[in-house]
């Protein structure tokens, strides 16, 4: 078997029913070097548990998912948000400095849909905007760069107002590069014709925090959030964005991120070698 490329890191959504020791074992076990957490496996075990099985598992760290969910008008509900973010913040710091050489601290930032009953995109997005401006120092004092992740238009009422790489790029303008970055995710800005000029912009502001990488099938499922598959079993073509994200400087690791029940259902170890053969065959190639 072909060992997997090195710049391969394993986001654990995309062996999403195992738990941290699980998911780290068959990382490590299948060749992969890096792996992105999530919050909800983290926390089962607790900050400092996960942080020292990290550090034995001799991965880096790629990522920490997710924070956000800002557009929810001032009142408990949005400082509860702040608040838990913060905490995602120091769960960042921690695992970034468990992990092995190499690692890094960004946080992925979803930034929520309308809130129930609104019609008001541009004021959540201005919200989206006031919520980083307040997270920002705390960040930078975590060493933690916040990574404002754009979704797919379809995401836009429930999940994420921020729909575009130029989106998320001018909300992040007000900030430092170093705290407020952007998530280049193939799955949501592939179709936009604007992507790879943005990109261009993305490298050239400094704000790349993190690339991920997963393809696009039709039809959606009925649940179009499970609708992500291995790369090079859709119709994105990778090399395009993956050779404009190298040709910014980006130098760190390349996730691969899939929601899909099939994928879930498929055994952990199996399914990360699954996820690195397609990397092999349809990202490698590029870098």
């Amino acid at each position: 078997m072909t060992a997997p490329d090195p710049r391969l890191s394993i986001n654990q959504a995309t062996i999403k029913h195992a738990d941290l020791a699980t998911a780290l074992r068959v990382t490590a076990q299948a060749g992969v070097q890096a792996i992105g957490l999530w919050r909800e496996p983290v926390q089962e075990v607790g900050l400092d548990a996960a942080a020292r099985m990290l550090a034995d598992s001799g991965l880096r760290f790629s990522t920490h998912c997710r924070g956000g969910f800002f557009t929810a008008p001032e009142g408990p509900a949005r400082r509860a948000s702040l608040d838990d973010n913060r905490v995602a913040i120091e769960e960042t710091a921690t695992l970034a400095t468990a992990g092995a050489p190499g690692s890094t601290a960004v946080l992925v930032l979803v930034a929520g849909g309308l809130p129930e009953g609104s019609r008001d995109l541009a004021g959540a997005r201005e919200r989206v905007h006031d919520a980083i401006g307040e997270l920002a120092p705390d960040a930078a004092a975590a060493g933690v760069t916040l990574s404002i992740e754009p979704l797919h238009p379809m995401y836009a009422s429930d999940r994420c107002v921020i729909s575009t790489l130029g989106q998320a790029l001018d909300v992040a303008a007000d900030f430092d590069p170093a705290v407020v970055g952007v998530t280049v995710d193939t799955f949501h800005i592939w179709w936009d014709p604007d992507v790879l000029p943005q990109i261009e912009r993305a490298g050239r502001e400094g704000r790349i925090a993190t690339y991920q990488v997963c393809d696009w099938q039709t039809p959606l499922p009925a649940d179009v959030l499970l609708g992500r598959h291995y790369p090079g079993d859709g119709v994105i073509d990778f090399g395009p964005m993956t050779r404009a994200v190298l040709a910014s400087g980006y130098d760190r690791d390349i996730e691969v991120e899939i929601f899909n029940e099939d994928v879930w259902a498929t055994d952990p170890l199996e399914a990360v070698r699954r996820t690195a053969a397609g990397f092999g065959a349809a990202v490698s190639p590029h870098l």
